[in-house]
């Protein structure tokens, strides 16, 4: 059917494009041949330039579609590194909270340990003294005993004693 108007067409053409003479106007026939001309041209070159159109437009409504993904995407990843920030300052701030009892527990533990040490360390210092005490009082009665057992016997007295351990007090 197509080949048959194409055929029609171009022969009304070649019919219609005849020269006029005795000074007419042509202007009928321009005007017909323009309209077949361009009938036929949209004829030929109209479906592929429709079928470009088309195809560009897909292809834009397609890059379009693309792009419209990846912004998706990336708000989507931007929410979740968002919620990964806002755990970590939450970690940070428990972690922080945390290092601080426990520095105060340690701190409390060290203070308690190092007085405790001190209670010994002064325990042991006391019952030392108390054991010098003991052993300086020792030897000087010790000495006190054996000096008055080397003097005479005739000359132990009251006095001479007093004198004795005056000396060794002294």
């Amino acid at each position: 059917m197509s080949r048959i108007l194409v055929l029609l067409l171009m022969i009304s053409t070649y019919a219609l494009a005849s020269e006029v003479k005795d000074g007419g106007s042509d202007i009928v026939q321009r005007t017909v041949n323009f309209i077949l001309f361009a009938g036929l041209v949209w004829y030929l070159v109209g479906e592929p330039i429709k079928n470009y159109f088309a195809s560009r437009s897909q292809g834009i409504a397609d890059e379009l579609k693309k792009v419209q993904e990846k912004l998706d995407e990336s708000i989507a990843l931007k929410k979740d590194a968002l919620a990964k920030i806002s755990d970590a300052e939450r970690f940070a701030q428990e972690l922080a909270e945390a290092s601080k009892k426990e520095n105060k527990m340690i701190h409390d533990a060290l203070m308690a340990q190092g007085e405790a040490e001190l209670e010994t360390v002064a325990k042991q210092n006391l019952s030392k003294k108390e054991f010098e005490e003991r052993k300086m009082v020792r030897e000087v009665v010790e000495e006190i005993v054996t000096e008055t057992l080397s003097q005479s016997a005739d000359s132990f007295d009251k006095e001479a004693m007093a004198n004795v351990i005056l000396k060794k007090v002294a």
